[in-house]
């Protein structure tokens, strides 16, 4: 059974950072892209960035490039999400998702593998 399991989110003042983890188990993932969303309240799910478990090459939304790092340990199967310089905006329940094959997609319908998410509040 495919499981991935998010942790790390929290309460952070604007200006700090956080990091995100999602273990990933039930099967290989080698062929697999691996990608963080998240989705505030009365909001559609935004894509934030994106990496292929094999080579590691990544793929950011605007929204986010230059403040939040994805990144993977494959002895670990474990993606992360580095986030700094957060801002209230970022306020949100943050999901890592999973599906087959290396192209970018950055439609949530497109992923076969969700986690259950983990709160990231921002205050200001």
């Amino acid at each position: 059974q495919v499981q991935l399991v998010e942790s790390g989110g929290g309460l952070v003042q604007a200006g700090g950072s956080l990091r995100l983890s999602c273990a990933a188990s039930g099967r290989s993932f080698s062929r697999y892209y691996m990608a963080w969303f998240r989705q505030a309240p009365g909001k559609e799910r935004e894509f934030l960035a994106g990496i292929t478990w094999s080579i590691g090459s990544t793929y950011y939304a605007d929204s986010v490039k230059g403040r939040f790092t994805i990144s993977r340990d494959n002895a670990k199967s474990t993606v992360y999400l580095q986030t700094d310089s957060l801002k209230p905006e970022d306020t949100a329940v943050y999901y890592c998702a999973a599906k087959l094959g290396v192209v970018i997609r950055t439609t949530p319908g497109l992923y076969d593998y969700w986690g259950q998410g983990t709160q990231v509040t921002v205050s200001s």
